[in-house]
């Protein structure tokens, strides 16, 4: 697979992030997924299944391997064969429909709402603490363009599962962008109701710097005069107090515990790099140590390249 592949000597784009297990089986999948045997299939389950039953109260986590293990085995027989085979296994189910709305991001719409949609029902039913199963179907709704009650109830159950979720904080927002169902004013509220209560170190503590990275990019896209000043976004005052926050508190060691720590830390080095705040991007560089994700650095080009040439000049 292309992003399990080195990019260059020291960075590499790395999906599992610094989550070890999940990387090993990784690298244990390229060779075996798409194998039609048998008993390759019930190999490779088994290894899911059981990287899926270690720590199964850390939604957070579980979100992370899932979503992850969901993109690489979006077009694999492996997930609608481990649900079919155990039809009341959560996680195969869970697994499964994610996998489905992966492909349907693919191809621009799913081919079978209906059933991913009861798929995710029954898996909400069997765990019914877990917030998995609603946000996929929260991803489901955005894709397939139901209304705006629907979602927003959907947004209800997660939070009411675990609070500060960040898969469902991002999905949200982008929900709420102009690029999809909302607009700038609705983001930038959402921001703020988010800012008021969240805690520093949350799982979501990105969101903010996401909105921002959205705007800068909306901007450069643009083109023109706009594309040409759109570095000045950093220079505002609520960019630029973010900036000088997080790049005191994020690279400090155990501040952030969730999953995805070090696709924050991807995000905050690509903004302090556009911000033309190169050298205090250098500790936060040194935190990713080389584990790229592919946004927000392919909006610049190729993710890995983009990366190492805003790491050098970061001195």
């Amino acid at each position: 697979m292309p992003f399990l592949s080195r990019r260059g000597r020291s960075s590499r784009l790395a999906p599992e992030l610094d989550d070890a297990d999940l990387g090993k089986l990784l690298k244990r999948l390229v060779s075996t997924a798409r194998s039609s045997t048998a008993g390759t299939a019930d190999l490779c389950v088994a290894q899911i299944a059981r990287l899926l039953r270690e720590e199964p109260d850390d939604f957070d986590r579980r979100a992370h391997r899932l979503s992850v293990l969901a993109g690489f085995l979006h077009e694999s027989y492996l997930p609608a064969t481990w649900a079919k085979r155990e039809p009341r296994n959560a996680d195969a189910l869970v697994l499964c429909s994610w996998a489905d709305l992966e492909q349907g991001r693919s191809e621009g719409g799913l081919a079978d709402a209906s059933a991913v949609w009861k798929r995710c029902l029954l898996a909400g039913e069997l765990a019914p603490q877990d917030p998995t199963p609603w946000v996929v179907m929260l991803n489901v709704a955005r894709l397939e363009g139901y209304a705006r009650a629907d979602v927003f109830a959907i947004w209800n159950e997660i939070v009411a599962r675990d609070r500060w979720h960040r898969e469902a904080y991002l999905s949200m927002l982008a929900y709420l962008s102009p690029r999809e169902a909302g607009s700038l004013p609705q983001l930038l509220e959402f921001v703020d109701s988010v800012r008021t209560h969240m805690p520093a170190n949350a799982p979501c503590a990105a969101v903010e710097l996401t909105a921002h990275v959205m705007q800068y990019h909306s901007a450069v896209a643009r083109g023109g005069a706009m594309g040409l000043l759109a570095g000045n976004h950093w220079r505002g005052p609520q960019a630029a107090e973010l900036l000088d926050r997080a790049r005191v508190t994020w690279p400090q060691p155990s501040f952030f515990s969730h999953a995805a720590a070090v696709a924050d830390f991807n995000l905050l080095a690509y903004a302090l790099t556009a911000a033309g705040r190169r050298r205090e991007s250098a500790p936060v560089f040194e935190a990713i140590d080389g584990k790229v994700t592919d946004w927000p650095w392919r909006n610049d080009g190729d993710p890995v390249a983009v990366f190492e040439s805003a790491r050098g000049k970061a001195g």
